[in-house]
């Protein structure tokens, strides 16, 4: 065996036992479920259907940041006050916005958040329309010749270099 291959099972080896020392840093601890089932499976059922205001692409149900834990333990507590889906939505909505519900209501209020990716959509293809069509004039110089522009041109190109 040469001193490379030797170097490089010992690096292998020593890369292993690095990695093998990392993995307990990066497992989490479980979170504790509610101490009754109807109440979590409501709170899943509930949080589906709310944004997690920090990550905003994801549900409440399926995001881990802080505040989602925060937000899901006061759903919990609505839960255990036996208030219904609709009232806890409401009171959510009422503190945090439209925003919070991840499939928010069609009205006035809410139409930015339904119609504007649209909107945005037919002015960027308007706009680029535009900046094409521009560009196009630009590229192809000035207007067609006249008929008498023509008969200049070629008289001139007849003629030679006499003035």
């Amino acid at each position: 065996m040469n001193l490379q291959s030797v170097l490089t099972q010992w690096l292998c080896v020593a890369s292993l036992v690095f990695l093998s020392a990392l993995a307990p840093l990066q497992a989490k601890e479980a979170a504790l479920l509610a101490e009754d089932p109807l109440v979590e499976k409501r709170l899943i059922h509930i949080s589906e259907e709310l944004r997690c205001m920090v990550c905003q692409n994801e549900s409440l149900a399926s995001s881990r940041a802080e505040l989602a834990n925060d937000l899901r333990e006061e759903v919990r507590k609505l839960i255990r006050e036996d208030r219904s889906d609709s009232q806890i939505k409401e009171y959510l909505v009422t503190r945090y916005g439209d925003f919070v519900l991840y499939r928010p209501e069609v009205k006035p209020l809410t139409w930015v958040l339904w119609f504007g990716p649209f909107l945005l959509l037919v002015l960027a293809i308007i706009g680029m329309a535009y900046y094409l069509r521009q560009r196009q004039v630009a590229q192809t110089g000035g207007p067609a010749l006249s008929d008498e522009d023509r008969r200049k041109v070629q008289e001139i190109l007849k003629s030679g270099d006499k003035p």
